[in-house]
C-alpha cells in the first residue's frame, strides 16, 4: 500500500482533477463554526487535509496515519478541532475568521475528494434604539389623531435587516408603503383606540435578532398636553430674545467706551466754566 505524504497530497490535488462539492456555513463572533467533512457513503477516509484558502493561504489540520494534527502556525492556532468524523471546529470566532476553506479527503482505494466551504461570521445583533417623532403638530393635526413617524437604529453594526411589528395582531408585518429607509422609518397613523398600541423594531442577521418596542401614543399625549408647549414653539420665543440680548451687549461693548469718555469730557468743560465765571 503506498504512504502518502501532507505534501504529496496537495500536489495531487494540485494535479488531478478532484470532485469538487461547496458549502456555506455561518457563526457568531464568540461562538462557534463547524466545518463539515462530507463524504458519500462507502467512501473510508484514510487522509484529510484542512485549508484555509482565502483571505490567506495556510494549513490548519491535518489527519494522516490515523493521527490528527492541528498544531499548525495559522491564524487558527489554539481554536482548531479536528473530531473523528475528520470534520473542522473553530471556536471561539473573530470578527476577521470569514473566509473560503478547503478539505481535501483521500480513501483507501487512492480516490480523492475535495470539498471547499465558504464561513461568514456576523456580529451579535445589539438592541436597537426605537425614537418617535410627531410628524405634524398642534392644530395641524386631524381631530382624534396623531401621525407619528418611528425611527429605529442599531449602532456599530452592519448585514443586519429591519422589521416592524404591531403587538397583539395576528399579521406580523406592516405594508410597504408605510416603511421608508430600508425599513428603519415606519409611518403610523394613531387615533383614541390605539392607546395602548405598542409597536415593536427587530433588527436581525443571519445568526441573531433583537427588538426594542414602544407605545407612540404616549409621546402624542405629551405633546398635545395641555399648557405645554412644543420646541417649535420655544424656539420661535427663545431664539429671537437671545439675538436681542446678543445684539444689546455688543452695542454696549462697542459704543461704552465712547459714552465714558464723552461723559468725561463733558464734566470737564462744565468745571472749566465754572472757573472761568466771576463770582456775583
Amino acid at each position: 500500500m503506498a504512504v502518502w505524504s501532507p505534501w504529496s497530497l496537495l500536489l495531487w490535488e494540485a494535479l488531478l482533477p478532484m470532485v469538487i462539492a461547496s458549502a456555506q456555513v455561518q457563526g457568531q463572533v464568540g461562538g462557534s463554526a463547524l466545518l463539515v467533512a462530507d463524504h458519500p457513503p462507502g467512501f473510508q477516509v484514510r487522509e484529510a487535509i484542512w485549508r484555509s484558502l482565502w483571505p490567506s493561504e495556510e494549513l490548519l489540520a491535518t489527519f494522516f496515519r490515523g493521527s490528527p494534527e492541528t498544531l499548525y502556525r495559522s491564524r487558527f492556532l489554539g481554536r482548531a478541532q479536528l473530531h473523528s468524523n475528520l470534520s473542522l471546529e473553530l471556536r471561539p470566532l473573530e470578527s476577521g475568521d470569514s473566509g473560503n476553506f478547503s478539505v481535501l479527503l483521500v480513501d483507501k482505494q487512492g480516490r480523492a475528494r475535495t470539498q471547499t466551504l465558504q464561513l461568514k461570521v456576523y456580529d451579535a445583533v445589539p438592541r436597537p434604539v426605537v425614537k418617535v417623532f410627531i410628524a405634524v403638530s398642534g392644530d395641524a393635526q386631524p381631530p382624534k389623531t396623531c401621525q407619528v413617524f418611528l425611527s429605529c437604529w442599531a449602532p456599530n453594526i452592519s448585514d443586519i435587516t429591519y422589521s416592524w411589528r404591531r403587538e397583539g395582531t395576528v399579521d406580523l408585518g406592516m405594508e410597504p408603503a408605510s416603511l421608508f429607509t430600508d425599513g428603519q422609518v415606519l409611518s403610523v397613523s394613531l387615533g383614541p383606540g390605539d392607546k395602548g398600541v405598542a409597536y415593536s423594531c427587530i433588527v436581525s442577521n443571519p445568526v441573531s435578532w433583537d427588538l426594542a418596542t414602544v407605545t407612540p401614543w404616549e409621546s402624542c399625549h405629551r405633546q398635545a398636553a395641555p399648557g405645554r408647549a412644543s420646541y417649535k414653539d420655544v424656539l420661535l420665543v427663545v431664539v429671537p430674545v437671545l439675538l436681542l440680548l446678543i445684539l444689546a451687549g455688543l452695542s454696549a461693548w462697542h459704543w461704552g467706551p465712547w459714552s465714558g469718555k464723552k461723559k468725561k469730557d463733558v464734566c470737564a468743560n462744565e468745571v472749566d466754566q465754572e472757573t472761568e465765571s466771576p463770582l456775583v
